[in-house]
């Protein structure tokens, strides 16, 4: 029996050409970019090639890159980084309650530091609105950060409309864009977003590296002590052979991401088909017009969670519950909470189905009956 893979959003399986151009670096680049004999000097050619890619993937300068472990780094170097530097300013944060735990945790912890840390109201759609935020903002507010696509549901959020209301305030404006890079084309000159998360391995590209873009002009204190690598903003020797994947996997998404979006939403609306072909009582949380293609999150009625999972594990298809961060945790889902309030049974039956690489419409179309088939015999 063929196991499908329905998890991207959670990670992705790393492209052939990515490993690819990985390799060559593992056995023949092992200087260290700062170091200034010729083994460095290769090395830093290298990164500088890497950062050049990545920038011109936002309409970015170099300068305003800098290489992460990841989307959780990222978030608390822009978040934690950010507040601490500007602190003289005011001690005011804004943010959401479906943001990721990478999120979430880092204003938790600004709140042990003093800070104070306002939350927008979610709508049933699974979005926030700028109104919401023209009230809630206030003359010492810092920093407004809100996740361009939420990892649970693939929802949308109106990150422009959000944009204007900040634009002529003090407050930077973070976002967590590790769902929305590569599908979209994100310009930061056209953009006003201060600072943005990126993860390699949600884009095929090796786990443990990322980036974060910092705006030109932002100030925002360092999270690590050590060297002076990344223009002092993140101390450490950069992880050169998994950003040379990870610049692949960049120049991979950019060259197929017309293609890719449609082939996407293709499956997504193969997989709704065939459930609702098999006649399967089942709600989509959030709203479908405004949801990328790679992610649906559905509500199965009188259903569990954990006995569903299980259940498809076993019939050979990967699902997830939400965020991989919470996996095995039976506390029920935090951004559909905040979408349709506590107690609702939709924050315990609903699973996250998400399409990448690793599918074809014959495999999703063939996941959908294995699904349907358990649905059927637990109902």
């Amino acid at each position: 029996m063929e196991s499908i893979y329905l998890d991207h959003a959670a990670t992705t399986p790393v492209h052939r050409q990515v490993t690819e151009a990985m390799m060559p670096v593992y056995q023949d680049v092992f200087g260290n970019p700062s170091s200034v004999h010729q083994f460095g000097r290769k090395a830093r050619k290298i990164l500088d090639e890497a950062r050049h890619t990545a920038a011109q993937s936002i309409h970015a300068n170099e300068k305003e890159i800098v290489f992460t472990s990841g989307g959780t780094e990222s978030d608390n170097l822009a978040i934690i980084g950010s507040a601490m530097a500007n602190r003289q300013k005011g001690k005011h944060i804004i943010t959401t309650p479906i943001e990721h735990h990478a999120t979430l945790h880092a204003v938790d912890y600004l709140k042990t530091q003093g800070f104070e840390v306002s939350y927008l109201p979610v709508y049933e759609d699974g979005r926030v609105k700028a109104k919401d935020l023209r009230q809630i903002i206030r003359d010492d507010t810092i920093l407004v950060t809100v996740m361009m696509v939420n990892n649970e549901t693939g929802i949308i959020q109106p990150i422009e409309e959000l944009s204007e209301v900040i634009q002529e305030h003090q407050a930077y404006f973070h976002s967590d864009i590790v769902q929305a890079y590569g599908l979209f084309n994100i310009d930061t000159k056209q953009l006003p977003i201060d600072l943005m998360s990126v993860s390699s391995h949600k884009i095929n590209g090796p786990k443990g590296t990322g980036l974060l873009y910092i705006r030109e002009g932002t100030v925002l204190d360092s999270q690590q002590f050590g060297g002076e690598q990344e223009r002092k903003r993140r101390a450490g020797t950069e992880n050169v052979p998994a950003i040379v994947g990870f610049e692949k996997a960049i120049q991979l998404v950019k060259e197929n991401r017309s293609e890719s979006n449609e082939k996407y939403k293709h499956l997504k609306q193969v997989f709704i088909n065939e459930l609702t072909k098999e006649s399967i009582d089942f709600d989509i949380n959030g709203s479908m017009d405004h949801s990328v293609p790679t992610i649906v999150n559905l509500s199965f009625p009188n259903m569990n969670v954990e006995t569903l999972l299980t259940n498809f594990d076993l019939a050979g298809v990967a699902a997830s519950s939400g965020s991989a961060c919470t996996a095995g945790s039976i506390e029920p889902s935090h951004v559909l909470s905040a979408m349709f309030g506590d107690g609702e049974a939709r924050t315990t039956n609903s699973i996250r189905f998400s399409f990448g690489l690793a599918n074809t419409e014959e495999n999703v179309a063939e996941a959908a009956n294995r699904i349907s088939q358990i649905l059927k015999r637990l109902s």
